[in-house]
């Protein structure tokens, strides 16, 4: 399957699909104990300029697993990408790409000029994979408060 055919199927997330996604998350390591999942979920589906992505893996008629996710959003000025996820048994195959590719691809649709996302100082291993992708340093820190 070419690369563009994967990034098409990955569809706008559904309730049914919720607990399988902050599973995915649980599993690659992308939650903290100070963001719930299931708020980032809620939060990203409740506005027009934000949304989560995922791609399913058919196997027993009526058990899709969520294998690969991205969670996009607008700012206004420029798109992010939050939650790129694969499945550990399912990474390596192309899907990070993908998920990469449907996130920039809605972003687009919905008037981005330029894409970008943050990757935590201890998950260095995937700098190399968004920099293959074409990402590269912005040369700038991200600075945050707590409300």
């Amino acid at each position: 399957m070419k690369q563009t055919d994967v990034a098409a199927d990955f569809t706008e997330i559904t309730d049914d699909d919720v607990e399988g996604v902050v599973e995915l998350w649980h599993s690659c390591g992308l939650t903290r104990p100070w963001n719930d999942p299931h708020v980032d979920i809620t939060d990203a589906r409740g506005g027009p300029t934000s949304t989560v992505l995922v791609f399913r893996e058919h196997g027993v008629p009526g058990h899709e697993r969520v294998v690969a996710s991205v969670m996009a959003g607008l700012d206004g000025h420029r798109g992010w990408l939050y939650y790129v996820a694969v499945a550990p048994d399912r990474q390596g195959t192309g899907l990070g790409r993908a998920a990469v590719r449907a996130g920039e691809d809605w972003l687009r649709a919905v008037g981005a000029r330029k894409v970008q996302l943050m990757v935590r100082s201890t998950n260095s291993a995937v700098v190399d994979f968004y920099e293959k992708l074409g990402y590269g340093d912005q040369e700038t820190v991200v600075l945050g408060r707590w409300f």
